[in-house]
């Protein structure tokens, strides 16, 4: 508990604007998706932490790895303990900014598309990734949505030869995120 207190406060305090241009999210969802022609490999988290700054663009993402559920609990420990290492490596983050903020109206409805670029750091490893997204502003509320394909070997994360049919080399990660604006 004391971790998640400390990274929700880490993510408050990065950004320098006003808390009435930011937006924050204790449930942002992450869904990710492997398929093979084996089995196919699907979890959820719905504890991730988000906020954005509505004038700089910036944006950052944290999300606790032991949170991902998944229909086979035997899945759930592989993930964990041979995988992502979630002992080692408790977390995974994004940092970044949303490129074309500007064109983002936050006070008026609708569905706004945005380029999302930063750096990803999952189980050691910091990476540049970017994506398309929207960004839909809805009686005051933000949800973002955004869907990210990463490389299992570009995190340094290896699969045994006995299972390697059975895990996509790469995986499709979904992201939804229901923001709320930060009171001062």
């Amino acid at each position: 508990m004391k971790k998640i207190i400390l990274m929700l406060a880490v993510i408050a305090t990065a950004l320098t604007s006003n808390a009435q241009d930011r937006y924050f999210t204790r449930s942002g969802k992450i869904h990710f998706f492997s398929k093979t022609d084996m089995e196919n490999i699907e979890a959820v988290n719905t504890k991730g932490t988000s906020v954005i700054d509505a004038k700089t663009g910036q944006i950052e993402f944290a999300a606790l790895m032991k949170a991902f559920e998944f229909e086979k609990e035997l899945m759930m420990e592989h993930f964990n303990e041979n995988y992502v290492e979630s002992d080692k490596f408790p977390k995974a983050t994004f940092k970044g900014s949303i490129a074309d903020i500007a064109n983002v109206n936050f006070g008026k409805d609708g569905i706004y598309p945005v380029k999302i670029k930063g750096q990803m750091t999952m189980h050691g490893v910091t990476k540049d990734v970017s994506s398309d997204g929207t960004l839909e502003v809805k009686d005051g509320k933000v949800t973002g949505k955004s869907t990210f394909i990463i490389t299992l070997a570009d995190f340094n994360i290896t699969v045994p030869n006995v299972v390697k049919e059975n895990i996509s080399k790469t995986i499709k990660i979904d992201v939804t995120a229901a923001y709320e604006k930060m009171n001062s």
